[in-house]
């Protein structure tokens, strides 16, 4: 498992025992948003110091530091291939990057408020946003081209995701305690399980807390709700 905090280091952990494998240190601020490479030899992290950094999850070291946002970045995510990484920032852009070199490869500019989530699509050639300007959008990686904007969501987008196919978007997200997809409110948090940040991947949320708590719900067919701490 890999975790970002706002103690500015991302740590690697052993499920099996529970101990803490790496700590990589080297943002200069809170760290918002990390990610596994397809192979799981490194980890990318968003931090609030603007920069994007990839790191060796064997030996710790840093890899790459990629500068080019101008404000907090808020979500990172490795293409499937693990040749690119796509950032979204609090600076309104969505940015890809090579991982090999560290380029820049491309700009997406469209959002009018803060992207929150970024997703690459199981073949590698969409992008999506999710902003606090209430959209989802789609872009091409390869022209980065604005698709599809998505409209119907009544405030901030914090989570997006493709399914397996590439042909479903769902997007959940948290909003006034409650579990949201779309505008139907489905699940209602209780205190304890109101999170300061949450990851979605197919049927599981993972919802970080304030109190440095991690929780995982399982989403199964008919409605059921699994969750573990």
């Amino acid at each position: 498992v890999v975790s970002g905090s706002y103690d500015e280091t991302v740590r690697l952990w052993d499920t099996t025992t529970g101990g803490a494998l790496q700590t990589l240190k080297g943002h200069s601020g809170s760290v918002y948003s990390v990610a596994f490479s397809p192979d799981g030899k490194q980890v990318v992290s968003g931090s609030f110091d603007e920069t994007v950094r990839l790191w060796d999850t064997t030996t710790g070291a840093a890899l790459q530091t990629l500068k080019g946002h101008s404000s907090s970045v808020c979500s990172v995510a490795f293409s499937p291939d693990g040749k690119q990484v796509v950032s979204g920032s609090i600076d309104e852009t969505v940015r890809l990057w090579d991982t090999t070199t560290g380029a820049a490869l491309q700009t997406l500019k469209g959002h009018s408020s803060s992207v929150q989530s970024v997703a690459f699509s199981p073949d590698g050639k969409q992008v999506v946003s999710g902003s606090d300007d209430e959209t989802v959008r789609l872009w091409d990686t390869t022209t980065g081209a604005a698709l599809q904007t998505l409209k119907g969501h009544s405030s901030s987008v914090y989570s997006v995701a493709f399914s397996p196919d590439g042909k479903l978007l769902p997007t959940l997200r948290v909003f006034n305690h409650w579990l949201v997809e779309g505008t139907t409110k489905f699940l209602w948090l209780p205190t304890e399980y109101r999170p300061t940040c949450e990851a979605v991947r197919d049927n599981l949320v993972v919802l970080g807390h304030s109190s440095g708590r991690v929780s995982l719900l399982q989403i199964k067919q008919g409605s059921e709700f699994i969750i573990s701490n």
